[in-house]
Protein backbone atom coordinates (compact mmCIF):
# COMPACT_ATOMS: atom_id res chain seq x y z
CA UNK A 1 0.00 0.00 0.00
CA UNK A 2 1.63 3.20 -1.15
CA UNK A 3 0.93 6.17 0.67
CA UNK A 4 -0.12 9.52 -1.22
CA UNK A 5 0.32 12.83 0.91
CA UNK A 6 -1.02 16.01 -0.61
CA UNK A 7 1.01 18.38 -1.89
CA UNK A 8 0.26 21.82 0.27
CA UNK A 9 -0.81 24.81 -1.64
CA UNK A 10 1.36 27.47 -2.32
CA UNK A 11 0.98 31.02 -1.87
CA UNK A 12 0.37 32.97 -5.13
CA UNK A 13 -0.64 36.58 -6.07
CA UNK A 14 -4.46 36.22 -5.53
CA UNK A 15 -4.35 33.76 -2.80
CA UNK A 16 -6.54 33.75 0.34
CA UNK A 17 -5.01 33.24 3.55
CA UNK A 18 -5.83 31.82 6.94
CA UNK A 19 -2.92 32.72 8.98
CA UNK A 20 -1.36 33.74 12.66
CA UNK A 21 0.67 36.62 12.49
CA UNK A 22 2.36 39.21 14.50
CA UNK A 23 3.78 42.71 13.76
CA UNK A 24 6.73 43.91 15.93
CA UNK A 25 8.17 47.30 15.30
CA UNK A 26 11.87 47.03 14.55
CA UNK A 27 13.03 50.68 14.38
CA UNK A 28 11.89 54.08 14.93
CA UNK A 29 9.07 55.11 16.84
CA UNK A 30 7.62 52.27 19.15
CA UNK A 31 10.98 50.06 18.24
CA UNK A 32 10.27 46.69 20.81
CA UNK A 33 6.50 47.02 20.85
CA UNK A 34 3.91 44.57 18.75
CA UNK A 35 1.68 46.49 16.56
CA UNK A 36 -0.57 43.16 16.05
CA UNK A 37 -0.46 39.59 17.33
CA UNK A 38 -3.42 36.89 16.49
CA UNK A 39 -1.55 34.07 17.85
CA UNK A 40 -3.52 34.17 21.06
CA UNK A 41 -6.64 34.51 19.22
CA UNK A 42 -8.73 33.91 16.12
CA UNK A 43 -6.35 33.37 12.89
CA UNK A 44 -6.61 36.38 10.49
CA UNK A 45 -7.58 36.22 6.61
CA UNK A 46 -5.90 38.16 4.04
CA UNK A 47 -6.29 38.21 0.59
CA UNK A 48 -3.25 38.98 -1.95
CA UNK A 49 -3.27 41.46 -4.14
CA UNK A 50 -5.39 44.00 -3.16
CA UNK A 51 -4.14 45.93 -0.73
CA UNK A 52 -4.38 44.40 2.43
CA UNK A 53 -0.82 44.63 3.06
CA UNK A 54 2.30 46.04 1.63
CA UNK A 55 3.38 45.10 -1.53
CA UNK A 56 7.00 44.68 -0.35
CA UNK A 57 5.21 42.12 2.75
CA UNK A 58 2.83 40.32 -0.30
CA UNK A 59 6.09 39.31 -2.33
CA UNK A 60 7.69 37.94 0.62
CA UNK A 61 4.51 35.74 0.96
CA UNK A 62 4.83 34.28 -2.45
CA UNK A 63 5.75 30.96 -3.24
CA UNK A 64 5.56 29.77 0.45
CA UNK A 65 3.76 26.65 1.52
CA UNK A 66 0.41 26.10 3.75
CA UNK A 67 2.25 24.86 7.02
CA UNK A 68 4.87 27.29 6.96
CA UNK A 69 6.29 29.33 9.90
CA UNK A 70 8.75 31.58 9.23
CA UNK A 71 9.52 34.83 10.17
CA UNK A 72 9.98 37.98 7.88
CA UNK A 73 12.40 41.12 8.39
CA UNK A 74 11.05 43.76 6.29
CA UNK A 75 12.75 47.13 5.69
CA UNK A 76 10.46 50.40 6.11
CA UNK A 77 10.61 50.71 1.99
CA UNK A 78 9.41 47.54 1.47
CA UNK A 79 6.94 47.94 4.00
CA UNK A 80 4.90 51.00 4.59
CA UNK A 81 7.45 53.65 2.96
CA UNK A 82 9.39 56.04 4.35
CA UNK A 83 7.48 58.73 6.78
CA UNK A 84 6.40 62.15 4.76
CA UNK A 85 6.94 65.45 6.69
CA UNK A 86 4.32 67.04 4.16
CA UNK A 87 1.60 64.06 5.73
CA UNK A 88 1.75 65.92 8.84
CA UNK A 89 -0.49 68.98 8.62
CA UNK A 90 -1.95 71.30 10.26
CA UNK A 91 -5.95 72.04 10.39
CA UNK A 92 -8.54 74.37 11.77
CA UNK A 93 -11.10 73.18 14.06
CA UNK A 94 -14.22 74.08 11.58
CA UNK A 95 -12.47 71.88 8.79
CA UNK A 96 -11.96 69.30 11.37
CA UNK A 97 -15.83 69.27 12.53
CA UNK A 98 -16.92 69.67 8.54
CA UNK A 99 -14.58 66.66 6.87
CA UNK A 100 -14.42 64.25 9.72
CA UNK A 101 -18.57 64.68 10.30
CA UNK A 102 -18.34 65.18 14.00
CA UNK A 103 -20.14 67.96 16.38
CA UNK A 104 -18.84 71.40 17.20
CA UNK A 105 -18.20 69.89 20.75
CA UNK A 106 -16.62 66.97 19.82
CA UNK A 107 -13.72 66.21 22.33
CA UNK A 108 -10.44 64.67 20.96
CA UNK A 109 -7.28 63.50 22.46
CA UNK A 110 -3.76 62.80 21.05
CA UNK A 111 -2.97 59.33 19.81
CA UNK A 112 -7.30 59.33 18.40
CA UNK A 113 -7.42 58.55 14.62
CA UNK A 114 -9.87 60.81 12.88
CA UNK A 115 -11.50 59.31 9.97
CA UNK A 116 -11.67 62.70 6.97
CA UNK A 117 -14.13 62.58 3.94
CA UNK A 118 -12.11 63.91 0.82
CA UNK A 119 -14.12 65.81 -1.57
CA UNK A 120 -14.02 62.75 -4.03
CA UNK A 121 -15.80 61.24 -1.41
CA UNK A 122 -12.79 59.08 -0.60
CA UNK A 123 -11.93 58.43 3.17
CA UNK A 124 -8.53 58.62 4.95
CA UNK A 125 -7.44 58.50 8.29
CA UNK A 126 -5.08 60.37 10.66
CA UNK A 127 -3.75 60.24 14.19
CA UNK A 128 -4.01 63.26 15.71
CA UNK A 129 -1.17 64.86 17.22
CA UNK A 130 -2.11 68.00 19.45
CA UNK A 131 -4.69 70.30 19.19
CA UNK A 132 -6.49 73.45 20.78
CA UNK A 133 -9.25 75.82 20.49
CA UNK A 134 -8.56 76.54 16.84
CA UNK A 135 -5.97 74.16 15.36
CA UNK A 136 -5.00 70.20 15.02
CA UNK A 137 -2.04 68.49 14.02
CA UNK A 138 -2.78 65.38 12.33
CA UNK A 139 -0.23 63.01 11.24
CA UNK A 140 -1.66 61.18 7.89
CA UNK A 141 1.48 58.79 7.22
CA UNK A 142 0.51 55.41 8.04
CA UNK A 143 1.35 54.03 11.44
CA UNK A 144 3.65 52.03 10.03
CA UNK A 145 5.64 54.40 7.88
CA UNK A 146 9.78 54.61 8.31
CA UNK A 147 9.78 51.46 10.53
CA UNK A 148 11.29 48.57 10.19
CA UNK A 149 9.53 45.36 10.99
CA UNK A 150 9.36 41.91 11.82
CA UNK A 151 6.45 39.99 10.84
CA UNK A 152 6.24 36.17 12.65
CA UNK A 153 3.47 33.98 10.58
CA UNK A 154 2.00 30.24 10.47
CA UNK A 155 0.28 30.07 7.16
CA UNK A 156 -2.77 27.98 8.41
CA UNK A 157 -4.50 27.82 5.02
CA UNK A 158 -3.96 28.55 1.59
CA UNK A 159 -6.88 28.68 -1.13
Amino acid sequence: MTSTAATPQIVLEHSYLTLHYRIVIESGEGAGNTFIDTFDGRPGTLQLGVGQWAPGIEAALLGRPEGDCFSLFVAAAQAYGDRNPDLVQRVTRAMLIQNAGVEADAEFTPGDMVNFTAPNGGQYAGILKEIDQNFAVFDFNHPLAGRDLRIDIDLLGVL
